[in-house]
């Protein structure tokens, strides 16, 4: 039986793209190769990764508008970096939420200064700040959309001149924004997209050559742009998927149609968190709390156990919290059903009836 996948990431895929990403290992469209084994400089593999950046761009409403889109390899963590290695010359503006932005701040301090202009650390990250002002001689602002360990979401782009740069690893393609308000965006593949293995980079090509610094060519993105993202061998499997994914996605309307839906699973299991006596959210403030990442514990941990218990035996994977915060995490990204989350509240609405 398939279990009820609220896992960080790995994220859950469409059961349509496990189909047909199984039949192109064994068989890659009939040529007699596996995806896994085909030349990536084969026009079916040059094909596949055009079309996913084509579509990641059409997604995101930047065709057309000075942006190109990349796949390249390791993970967001590698983008800490190069970010500032392309882009920070004198200094740089960074919103701390997270974790993560944690990590990508002590990567930017290796290149340059770095301004943090605000930080919701005195409260272990269960809020996003708000007031702050940008540097207006920054070289670029960094911040996090969507913050998965604590559950909180950047509901508004600050209006700066400054670039704007953006993790976006944990909700891409998740909801409706004005994207060209972003200079570079990038998301692991792993949490809304596809398997591990691919990072997806959508870069304004006109803030790029701007550092004095030589930058090495894998850290370079004036170098994978020239390369149409092939300067190495990428990683074929992900980046396929990824195309499966963005194309499970068209099919569906597109962001605005999973927005809708992502909304309604999350006021699902918002409402029960706020309604029942067992359980209370982690993010201080109803407006900074994300869709993709419930963050939630017990009133009473006596409760623990039982908890537990149901929640596995209805087949529910991936609940527990993050160690840094403990308690619950319910992680709903794109292709998480209604019905899943529904079994959640079920389970919930039992461990109340059964206390």
């Amino acid at each position: 039986m398939k279990k009820h996948n609220f896992s960080p990431g790995p994220c859950i895929l469409p059961q349509s793209v496990f189909e047909k990403a199984s039949r192109a290992v064994l068989d890659y469209h009939g040529i007699g190769l596996s995806i896994l084994e085909m030349s990536h400089r084969s026009k079916e593999f040059v094909d596949v990764m055009e079309q996913a950046r084509e579509l990641a761009l059409e997604h995101l409403g930047l065709q057309n508008k000075g942006y190109k889109a990349l796949f390249l390899q390791g993970g967001a963590s590698t983008e800490f970096l190069m970010v500032a290695y392309n882009l920070l010359e004198n200094k740089a503006a960074y919103l701390n939420t997270g974790t993560w932005s944690n990590k990508a701040i002590k990567e930017a301090k290796l290149f340059g200064e770095v301004v943090e202009v605000a930080s919701s650390k005195d409260a272990n990250f269960n809020y996003i700040p708000k007031d702050y002002s940008i540097p207006s001689d920054a070289d670029y602002f960094h911040c996090t959309s969507n913050n998965t360990i604590f559950g909180t979401q950047l509901q508004s782009i600050p209006n700066t001149e400054v670039p704007i740069v953006c993790d976006m690893s944990s909700d891409i393609f998740s909801r409706e924004m004005d994207f060209s308000k972003f200079s570079l965006i990038y998301a692991g593949a792993q949490k809304n997209m596809g398997p591990a293995g691919a990072t997806l980079v959508v870069i304004k090509e006109d803030i790029l050559g701007k550092v004095s610094r030589v930058i090495p060519s894998m850290m370079d993105y004036k170098v994978h742009l020239g390369k149409d993202s092939m300067f190495n061998t990428p990683p074929v499997f992900s980046v396929y998927v990824s195309l499966l994914t963005l194309e499970w996605l068209k099919e569906l309307g597109g962001i605005p149609a999973i927005e809708k839906i992502n909304t309604a699973k999350a006021e699902l299991l918002y409402n029960e968190i706020d309604r029942n006596p067992l359980f209370k959210g982690f993010a201080a403030q109803i407006e900074d709390r994300s869709p993709m990442n419930a963050t939630f514990s017990l009133t009473d941990e006596s409760a623990k156990d039982r908890f537990d218990t149901l929640w596995n035996g209805a087949g529910i994977n991936g609940l527990n919290g993050h160690r840094s915060v403990g308690g619950y995490r319910a992680s709903m990204y794109n292709a998480l059903t209604l019905d899943s989350v529904q079994v959640l509240v079920d389970v919930m609405q039992e461990a109340e009836r059964t206390a």
